[in-house]
């Protein structure tokens, strides 16, 4: 067990109205979301890596620059900067219904729980020191969940009652698990039946079923498919999203209720991806931040966001 540190930042004033938020992005009004733009900018330079979305149709943006949080209005593609810059990035983001947005943190080797009403960070969570790159989060229930792309371990970070804890564990990996060079654990999901999670390790392309009291991961059987730079996942049913970003393309997986195994439905993908990094729905729609790796980031470089059907 590890105590946390706890850090306190000053509130950003934003233009939109203070959301109470969920795990799952809330339905828009059929045909809602077909009224808001299908794509808009983000600041030049700014270089996003996640995105969650909650109710009151906005969608939340990380900076792998420097690690502050980036708020827009779906219905307008405007946005403002949320909360300030950490000095490490901010990746995967996951938000839940007590006005929390929970961040993945780089290389800083740490989560942190960010006020959606203020922008305000409300505790920080130091996982690793080292060579780390905390790369992504889910939620569960009674858990956070948070991937290491560098070490074989999950965290995981207690939400029992809604409280947010003073202390985390550490959950080594083990059976199928082979730690490799280069990123391994990266997107991270529920399975359908809420019982385990999945991981999808993207240096070999494999998606891994994780149980939770263990850290045991069995490779989940897709016959011969390889998620070739898998990153970002979404649950959507029993249906699952899997961003492969230097692919530009979205596998889109049929799983069985455990999770144990799945098939490949289709592959989907769009003239404007620019190397996509994860995923997240609003409405009856998509949106997925252009990452833009193959591309030599300067201060000037403009990145965007890209809306397709769900």
């Amino acid at each position: 067990m590890f105590r946390r540190r706890t850090l306190l930042t000053a509130a950003v004033a934003v233009p939109t109205a203070a959301l109470v938020t969920g795990t799952r992005a809330a339905a828009a009004p059929a045909g809602a979301a077909g009224r808001f733009p299908t794509e808009f900018p983000l600041p030049n330079g700014f270089q996003p890596e996640g995105i969650a979305t909650g109710p009151g149709a906005v969608a939340y943006f990380g900076s792998r620059v420097d690690g502050r949080v980036f708020r827009v209005d779906l219905r307008t593609g405007e946005g403002a900067d949320f909360s300030p810059a950490v000095g490490h990035p901010t990746l995967g983001l996951k938000t839940d219904r007590h006005n929390r947005l929970f961040a993945a943190g780089g290389t800083g080797g740490n989560g942190r729980v960010i006020d959606t009403r203020t922008g305000a960070v409300l505790v920080t969570y130091p996982f690793a020191t080292g060579t780390t790159f905390v790369n992504d989060v889910v939620l569960t229930p009674d858990a956070a969940w948070f991937t290491d792309s560098r070490n074989p371990a999950l965290y995981k970070v207690s939400l029992r009652h809604g409280r947010l804890p003073d202390d985390f564990t550490a959950l080594p990996l083990s059976g199928d698990w082979m730690q490799g060079e280069g990123n391994n654990a990266n997107g991270i999901a529920r399975t359908p039946d809420g019982r385990a999670l999945l991981v999808v390790q993207s240096n070999v392309g494999l998606l891994h079923r994780v149980d939770t009291g263990t850290g045991v991961t069995s490779r989940v059987d897709l016959g011969d498919v390889v998620l070739t730079n898998g990153d970002g996942l979404l649950l959507d049913g029993r249906t699952l999203f899997v961003v492969q970003n230097r692919l530009n393309q979205v596998a889109v997986l049929r799983l069985n209720s455990s999770g144990t195994r799945g098939r490949l439905v289709e592959t989907r993908t769009d003239p404007r991806f620019d190397v996509p990094t994860t995923v997240a729905a609003f409405g009856d729609r998509l949106y997925l931040p252009n990452a833009r790796f193959t591309t030599t980031p300067t201060p000037d470089t403009p990145y965007n966001v890209v809306a397709i059907p769900r």
